[in-house]
């Protein structure tokens, strides 16, 4: 059976990667900060020594549209382009092609419509940064076959925060049942409180800072029921008008575990947003 060699949550800035290359003038004076955590995040993978990563994120409505909205969609693609070209010209994202996991994102698909999600699946899925920056921020060769797994926290009806951890709960059930000797890391990114083309969004930090610091208190020590005793669809737009990626972390939670604390835990405040890093090891810290 497959084992879960690494779970890790953590925020999918775009502007990483212009930052972190950037020289001279041109290099922003809190880069040498940032880049010096991704490399300590960075390692938390590297240590756990992954076949196949488990990808999820959210499609900025790059590919998915109003006209086609899935709540959870599952690539079964042997290979994946991306970015998107407002990607490239906005943040200086590079174009990359990732390869796919066919088999286990077939695994996932079959035994998670009989777990009882109906997930929507493409065989032609372009990725965009959500996947990406944390490609590029954890292992930036791009070299392991990846499955990616987007959700809907942009169009409403969204599903519920509990959707979201029951998802992930499920996600850790159908990586560990797959009957490959495979290492497998599974990876989420989400936000924490955020605005997007609002009042809030250029601040000196998130629209959010209270908000901020209970998110990551819930995720590092596994509170599950304490968020969820909180997370509302109704409260989320109460922190910053894109706060619903926050449910992404959610769903690493129900990966992670009920209680299950975090080894590895980091955060940098960074002008609009604050960037945070999580990992755990579910069978010990690798030596």
């Amino acid at each position: 059976m497959a084992t879960v060699a690494a779970v890790i949550a953590s925020t999918h800035h775009p502007f990483y990667y212009r930052a972190s290359t950037a020289t001279g003038a041109d290099r922003p004076p809190f880069a040498d900060e940032w880049v010096a955590k991704i490399e300590a995040f960075r390692e938390t993978l590297t240590k756990a020594r992954p076949d196949i990563l488990v990808m999820v994120g959210s499609d900025h409505f790059h590919q998915l549209w109003l006209d086609n909205m899935p709540q959870f969609l599952v690539g079964k693609a042997p290979f994946y382009d991306a970015n998107f070209y407002n990607e490239e010209r906005e943040f200086g994202l590079p174009r990359m092609t990732l390869p796919g996991e066919e088999q286990l994102s077939s695994h996932i698909l079959r035994d998670g419509l009989d777990a009882g999600f109906d997930l929507a699946f493409s065989n032609e899925l372009r990725i965009d940064h959500s996947i990406t920056c944390p490609i590029i921020t954890l292992r930036p060769e791009a070299d392991l076959p990846i499955v990616p797994i987007y959700t809907n926290i942009f169009a409403p009806p969204l599903p519920r925060p509990q959707r979201f951890v029951e998802l992930g709960r499920t996600i850790r059930r159908l990586v560990e049942s797959w009957p490959e000797d495979k290492r497998v890391a599974i990876i989420g990114t989400g936000h924490l409180s955020l605005e997007l083309g609002g009042p809030r969004q250029f601040g000196e930090h998130g629209p959010d800072p209270a908000f901020d610091r209970k998110a990551v208190d819930w995720i590092a020590s596994g509170d599950i029921e304490g968020c969820l005793a909180e997370v509302t669809l109704d409260s989320l737009h109460l922190p910053g008008n894109a706060t619903h990626g926050f449910m992404d972390f959610m769903l690493m939670m129900g990966v992670a575990g009920a209680g299950a604390k975090a080894d590895h835990v980091d955060s940098l405040d960074l002008f609009h947003t604050m960037e945070a890093y999580f990992t755990w090891y579910p069978n010990g810290v690798p030596a």
